[in-house]
C-alpha cells in the first residue's frame, strides 16, 4: 500500500521571468524527462565536442539553460534512477550499486568487503510518477528502467521482475522498462520482455521515439509526465549502418569508437523527433523539458576529457553529466549556469513546477532549481556521493565524495585516504590539495561524515 500523499494546488501562477512577452502558464505544465544511459559530459556538440553531431539537443540548449556543473546521484545507473524517481539520495535508499557486486572486479588483496545493498526500488517508496498521477497527470514510461532486479524471475516478487516494473510505480504505461541494464541488441527483435517485436531490423531509439510520440498524441489534452529514458548510448556498440561512415577515420580526442559516435547521433535524432512533436502538438509553451544522463561516460566507449576517469568512478568523469532544461516563460534561452546541481534537484524541480507537494516528513534530498532557471540563485547543502563498491576497473576504489563550492573531497574506504581538488582551477583533478589545505580537508570530511550518518549510508567492512 502506497503512503498517502498531500497534494497542493495544481494551478501555477503565470511566470513571466522578467519578460512581458513570456507565455503565461495557466494550467499545470507537461513534463518531459529525457535521460540517456552512459552519456558523458563531453558527448554533445554543445558541450564542446566537435567530433559528434547532436543538432537537436544543441537546439534544445539554445532554447533553455545548460548547466555546466551538473551531477548524477551516482557513478552508475540504478542508484541515479532510483534517486530521480524518489528525490532521495542513493545512500538513503540503500541503492548504491547497479546490480550485484561482481567479485572479478575486486582486487585480489582487497582489505574491505562491499556492503549488502538493495537492487530493487521498493513499492512503498513514493515516486514522482505516483505523485503526478494522483494529481491528474497521464504518466508514460519509455525505455530503460533497471530498478526491478532480475527481469528473468518476473513472477517472484522476492527477487524482483514484473512486480517492480514502472507500471507498478506510478506509470500508466510501460514500454521497454524491465530489469535489464542494457539491451541484448539495438535491432528488432530486441529480446526486451516489455517490448514486442514490430519490424525486423528497426533501431531501438527510433522505436522508443515512435512509442513516445504515439502516446503523447493520445494524452496531450491532459497534463502529461513523460519519461523517455533511452537505452543509448550504453553498450552494445550498435548503430544504424548509414550513420557509422560519418565517424570512421575521425578517431582521436573526443571520439574513441565510430560506432559510438553513430549511437550518439541516433540518440539525438530520436530525441529530436520527440521534441519536434511537442511543437506539433502546440504544447511547447507549457512543457518543461529536462535532458540529462544517468552517469558519466564509460571510458571504454567515449572520451571524457578534460574530466578524469569515467563511469564507476567518483572522479568528475564518472559523475558530471550533461543537463539542459527548457521551460518557456521561466528559463533564459541559451543561458549557461555553473550552479552545482544533482539528480534529486530535478525531482524537486518537477514537483514545484507541477504544484505537487510532498508531506513534510518526506523531505527530499534535492533543491528546486526554479529560481536558478530564471537567472536567480539558490542556497543549497553540499553535494554528496556514496559509492562503496568496485565497478569495471579495480582502480576505481570504493569511496564517498562531497562537493562544496569549488572544493571536492574524495574519501577511500580501503586505506582511509583522502583527496582534495579545486574544481574551478583544476576540473581535471590532477592536483591533490589535501596536504596543502588541511583545514578545508578537515571541514569537508566532517560534513561528509555527518551526511553519511544522517542518511544511514552503509559502508564496507574490514576483511580479517
Amino acid at each position: 500500500m502506497k503512503r498517502s500523499l498531500i497534494i497542493t494546488s495544481l494551478l501555477l501562477a503565470a511566470s513571466a521571468a522578467g519578460s512581458a512577452e513570456a507565455p503565461k502558464q495557466m494550467t499545470p505544465p507537461h513534463v518531459v524527462l529525457i535521460m540517456t544511459d552512459d552519456m558523458g559530459w563531453m558527448d554533445l556538440s554543445c558541450q564542446g565536442n566537435d567530433k559528434l553531431r547532436t543538432p537537436k539537443i544543441d537546439e534544445l540548449a539554445a532554447e533553455g539553460v545548460r548547466f555546466t556543473d551538473a551531477y548524477s546521484a551516482a557513478p552508475v545507473c540504478s542508484p541515479t534512477r532510483a534517486a530521480l524517481m524518489t528525490g532521495l539520495a542513493p545512500a538513503r535508499l540503500n541503492i548504491t550499486q547497479h546490480g550485484a557486486d561482481i567479485p572479478r572486479f575486486w582486487p585480489e588483496d582487497r582489505t574491505i568487503q562491499p556492503p549488502q545493498v538493495e537492487h530493487i526500488l521498493p513499492l512503498d517508496q513514493v515516486t514522482v510518477a505516483e505523485r503526478l498521477r494522483e494529481a491528474g497527470y497521464a504518466t508514460g514510461f519509455f525505455g530503460k528502467w533497471h530498478l526491478s532486479g532480475s527481469h528473468v524471475e518476473e513472477d517472484d516478487p522476492s527477487t524482483g521482475g514484473a512486480a517492480f516494473y514502472p507500471d507498478k510505480q506510478g506509470f500508466d504505461v510501460n514500454v521497454g522498462g524491465c530489469g535489464m541494464g542494457g539491451p541484448p541488441t539495438y535491432f528488432d527483435p530486441y529480446r526486451i520482455p516489455t517490448l514486442e517485436p514490430r519490424k525486423k531490423g528497426e533501431y531501438l531509439s527510433e522505436r522508443l521515439a515512435d512509442e513516445t510520440i504515439a502516446w503523447m498524441e493520445k494524452h496531450h489534452e491532459q497534463p502529461m509526465f513523460v519519461c523517455l529514458w533511452t537505452y543509448n548510448p550504453h553498450y552494445p556498440f550498435e548503430a544504424p549502418a548509414e550513420l557509422i561512415p560519418k565517424y570512421e577515420g575521425k578517431e582521436g580526442p573526443g571520439l574513441v569508437n565510430p560506432i559510438y559516435g553513430a549511437q550518439i547521433e541516433a540518440t539525438d535524432k530520436a530525441v529530436g523527433r520527440v521534441l519536434d512533436e511537442i511543437g506539433k502538438l502546440g504544447i511547447e509553451d507549457n512543457t518543461l523539458v529536462i535532458f540529462t544522463s544517468d552517469n558519466g561516460g564509460w571510458s571504454g566507449a567515449t572520451d571524457n576529457r578534460p574530466l578524469r576517469a569515467g563511469k564507476g568512478y567518483l572522479y568528475e568523469g564518472g559523475i558530471r553529466v550533461p543537463l539542459i532544461i527548457r521551460w518557456p516563460g521561466v528559463t533564459r534561452p541559451g543561458a549557461l549556469d555553473d550552479t552545482p546541481v544533482i539528480s534529486m534537484d530535478l525531482t524537486a524541480t518537477i514537483l514545484e513546477a507541477t504544484g505537487t507537494g510532498a508531506k513534510e516528513l518526506e523531505a527530499l534530498d534535492g533543491t528546486s532549481l526554479k529560481p536558478v532557471l530564471g537567472g536567480g540563485t539558490t542556497s543549497r547543502d553540499p553535494l554528496c556521493f556514496h559509492y562503496p563498491h568496485w565497478a569495471f576497473h579495480k582502480e576505481n576504489r570504493p569511496g564517498s565524495a562531497i562537493r562544496d563550492g569549488k572544493y571536492k573531497l574524495i574519501v577511500r574506504y580501503d586505506d582511509e585516504s583522502v583527496e582534495l581538488f579545486d574544481l574551478k582551477a583544476d576540473p581535471s583533478e590532477t592536483k591533490d590539495l589535501a596536504n596543502e589545505l588541511p583545514e578545508v580537508t578537515k571541514r569537508l570530511k566532517k560534513q561528509l561524515d555527518a551526511w553519511l550518518e544522517e542518511t544511514g549510508a552503509r559502508r564496507p567492512t574490514r576483511v580479517e
